[in-house]
């Protein structure tokens, strides 16, 4: 039988993620967001299905180590990168609302009793466009 070696997840910081975060956070007037406590990387090897995701450190160990909240939102390249700039936009906007507006260092879930998250992209994208076309 032959061995194939394990790919490694491997990962840079996305700074040109981080500027389109700034303008989305600016544009759409997201002022509960502390930019500052937002990261973001780039990782190349994950085997997630995913355009991007959103991590945070977990409350508990926030106290222990008496850490800000903070988020690092993580796009996969092998998605992400062939996206166009307008879908970009949707799913960065997608990972932002799923920071609370109390910015605590919890996640929003997809869906809750009165909230879809994808209705709510939709939405702020929408106005998004309508704001950077005027």
């Amino acid at each position: 039988m032959k061995k194939t070696k394990a790919k490694t997840l491997e990962w840079e910081q996305a700074k040109e993620v981080k500027r389109d975060i700034l303008h989305i956070i600016k544009t759409l007037k997201l002022e509960y967001i502390d930019p500052k406590r937002i990261f973001c990387y780039r990782t190349f090897g994950s085997k997630s299905r995913s355009y991007a995701r959103i991590w945070t450190f977990p409350k508990i160990f926030q106290d222990a180590l008496g850490i800000e909240p903070s988020y690092v939102i993580e796009v996969l390249s092998k998605y992400y990168d062939k996206l166009d700039d307008d879908r970009k936009k949707q799913v960065l906007i997608h990972e932002l609302l799923h920071i609370p507006r109390n910015f605590s260092g919890a996640l929003v879930p997809h869906r809750s009793r009165n909230r879809k998250l994808e209705t709510q992209v939709v939405k702020l994208f929408k106005e998004y466009k309508k704001i950077t076309e005027e």
